[in-house]
């Protein structure tokens, strides 16, 4: 596995949680934050194809001719607009 190298700037308050449970975790704060950004990228990745494939050919079309069709709601009090 090739390896690059990032220089990250962190609050230090993000930084300081992240040591504290790259150490409950019995890890370096490196490994802790590699993994963290590495689940954030396949949470991410796995949204985007579920997304692609519940949309499969549709447009938007359908649903501005759907919203068009649908009755307005009345006013209500106190609603801030």
């Amino acid at each position: 596995m090739r390896k690059a190298t990032y220089p990250l700037k962190l609050p230090l308050s993000i930084k300081k949680a992240a040591q504290r449970l790259a150490k409950e975790d019995w890890v370096s704060l490196n490994q802790w934050i590699a993994s963290a950004v590495a689940e954030k990228v396949g949470i991410v990745e796995t949204a985007a194809e579920f997304v692609a494939k519940r949309k499969g050919k549709a447009t938007g079309e359908g649903l501005v001719k759907f919203l068009r069709k649908a009755p307005t709601a009345p006013e209500e009090e106190g609603r801030i607009r």
